[in-house]
């Protein structure tokens, strides 16, 4: 069997599970599935690693920085819709490419679901590409922790995030 058919057959086998299948990358290496009752429109945002510079209780204000402007809307995968008052935090490197109190910031979500926040165009670092980290959570959702890639030059960016019902466990791969 050719390895599109085998994902599809893995995909059929899944409905039949009451599991719907998200989507299967076009060459079939990978699937990312959604618990039955998730709108197929609105995957959940994809999921990273918390790293080692989070520190909670970020101050509340929607700039640490200028240069860099971040915005987006927080929805839910039930259905698609905004998620108001949803908490954002980020935490960057600074341009000296080192983590601090003044590039930590809490933001919360309008009553659209939309955010906005400023700051500095994040340094690469290390090994590092630049890079934003974000927290989301909200009551009934599952926190998200991911992070926000900006190319070089950019100077705005739009970054939706699509959060997961609360108990509505999911498989990558």
């Amino acid at each position: 069997m050719g390895h599109f058919a085998t994902v599809l057959l893995m995909a059929v086998i899944l409905l039949s599970a009451g599991l719907a299948v998200r989507s299967a990358e076009v060459l079939g290496t990978g699937l990312v599935l959604a618990a039955a009752g998730e709108d197929p429109r609105c995957p959940p945002t994809p999921a990273e690693p918390l790293g080692p510079f989070y520190e909670p209780n970020a101050p509340v204000r929607e700039r640490v920085g200028q240069g860099y402007v971040l915005r987006g809307t927080v929805k839910s995968s039930a259905d698609c819709q905004a998620i108001a008052g949803a908490q954002l935090e980020f935490w960057l490197a600074g341009p000296n490419g080192q983590y601090d109190e003044a590039h930590r910031a809490t933001v919360f979500s309008d009553k659209s679901g939309r955010y906005r926040f400023e700051s500095n165009f994040p340094p690469k670092y290390s090994f590092r590409p630049p890079h934003i980290h974000l927290r989301i959570s909200a009551p009934g959702y599952e926190t998200l922790v991911t992070q926000h890639y900006p190319a070089a030059g950019q100077t705005e960016g739009n970054f939706d995030l699509v959060l997961a019902p609360a108990g509505k466990g999911r498989e990558v791969k």
